[in-house]
């Protein structure tokens, strides 16, 4: 009677635009996990809009208590699949920290993330900030306008501490990179110290991501770099105030993904079309008509069990704006990006670019070849699979063939160094010159070896 049913519905799919084609599912009785953060909206808008049902998935999502206990569920198994940090497969994949395959077909969405620092330190840095022609704070803000604040703090024997969410984190990265443009050093990793905070001027620490607003009011650090709502939440709640987005560090810079083991993929290559496939409808969902949705986005992730945080907080970004100073709101509408621009495509040079960061501050010890990078990038970011589901959707008249990058060799054209806070473009063709032409890092055959750079 299951396949007399599929088959009926199959028959249906292919005479009526606008119904999928049930594919013959190894699994459809799925788990996945999820952070509380915006970006997790295409899990949430998949499930509440039916585009899983739709796939005949019966999915449950799970919010989990912090991004290793995350990645630990995907791993053995208690989750299925889950919204990841897109460092966390390939750290897993090539053995830092917790050693396992994991893939992604499917990128989770674009910019998303912001860095805010306590209201103390904001009045510090302020006169340090020029003003536009109406007399408003210039943005981007550089980080060398924190540097006195940072100098203060040394002075007076005080370390400047900041938080960020996990050590393979965008957030980390993005936290370091903007330092690092601004002049200031936000410290080293070795083989023998993981903390990262080998020659730091700022000391970078984790804090999960709902925590960050309690624990910058409690004083504990200093700022933090998170994805939203919890840069909006400090402003509302009147304790700090974001100083950048990461759009304005990379434009339209890749975030989140969606990670799966390589096995369940090999296992389920129809389930895991089948997810994709109702991923890439929620992101299209969600971006579509100009982000008319949002709103109805917003009613969704404000309940308890999405993000948990309120309307108007969740709004202040998602819905195209970003307030940085209490009443200082700006447009962004290209703050959340969840389809647009290629989003949700798996493209090799956005996991290059997380390897280079890796590199950069002494993740990844030693030295790796051009070549290293490519096959780490293919071995985890799956593209096939993304278009073998974007084909279907197509098929299906669900989805447009124009908006899919059908020709592409999973690289992106390279980023131009006007759409970077420090003015250094990005090739993920070329790594190690890319390394090299990045002020602050490590380059060439360089290691950490106690506290120093050798080579």
């Amino acid at each position: 009677m299951k396949h007399l049913l599929l088959g009926l519905a199959a028959t249906t799919a292919l005479a009526t635009p606008g119904w999928a084609e049930m594919l013959d599912l190894e699994k459809d009785q799925l788990t996945f996990g999820f952070i509380k953060l915006t970006d997790m909206a295409p899990l949430a808008v998949a499930y509440e809009q039916g585009f899983f049902d739709d796939e005949g998935l019966f999915v449950t999502l799970e919010a989990q208590a912090n991004w290793k206990v995350l990645l630990d569920g995907v791993i053995d198994g208690t989750l299925d699949g889950a919204h990841m940090l897109a460092g966390q497969p390939l750290a897993a994949t090539i053995g830092y920290g917790t050693e396992a395959h994991i893939i992604t077909p499917f990128s989770m969405d674009l910019n998303g993330n912001g860095i805010t620092v306590s209201n103390e330190v904001w009045d510090e840095m302020k006169p340090n900030i020029p003003l536009d022609a109406e007399g408003k704070v210039q943005h981007p803000i550089s980080a060398s306008a924190l540097a006195p604040v940072v100098e203060r703090f040394r002075s007076e024997g005080k370390p400047f501490n900041m938080g960020m969410v996990f050590p393979v984190s965008t957030h980390n990265y993005e936290l370091r990179y903007w330092l690092a443009a601004g002049g200031l050093h936000p410290g080293f990793y070795s083989t023998d110290n993981i903390t990262g905070q080998i020659g730091a001027d700022v000391f970078l620490s984790v804090t999960p991501p709902p925590q960050m607003p309690a624990t910058l009011e409690a004083g504990t650090i200093n700022g933090y770099c998170v994805g939203e709502p919890w840069n909006q939440q400090a402003v509302f709640k009147g304790i700090g105030v974001p100083v950048v987005t990461d759009y304005e560090l990379w434009k339209n810079n890749p975030e989140k993904v969606f990670g799966i083991t390589a096995e369940f993929a090999e296992e389920n290559p129809n389930t895991t079309k089948a997810v994709v496939k109702a991923l890439i409808r929620a992101a299209m969902w969600l971006d579509e008509n100009d982000n008319a949705n949002r709103a109805e986005a917003v009613k969704i992730l404000s309940r308890p069990d999405y993000v948990g945080a309120d309307e108007e907080v969740i709004a202040a970004s998602m819905t195209g704006t970003f307030e940085y100073e209490k009443g200082d709101k700006r447009s962004v509408p290209d703050f959340n990006v969840f389809f647009r621009y290629n989003a949700t495509y798996p493209f090799y040079s956005d996991a290059v670019w997380y390897l280079t960061q890796m590199r950069r501050w002494g993740q990844i010890s030693e030295a790796k070849p051009d070549s290293w990078y490519d096959e780490v990038a293919k071995s985890v970011y799956k593209p096939e699979i993304y278009l073998e589901a974007a084909k279907l959707l197509v098929e299906e008249g669900l989805a447009d063939e124009a908006d899919f990058p059908w020709d592409s060799d999973g690289y992106k054209t390279p980023t131009p160094a006007e759409d970077v806070i420090d003015g250094i473009g990005y090739d993920g063709r070329a790594p190690n010159a890319y390394l090299d032409s990045l002020p602050i890092g490590l380059k060439g055959e360089q290691i950490v070896i106690g506290t120093e750079v050798k080579g």
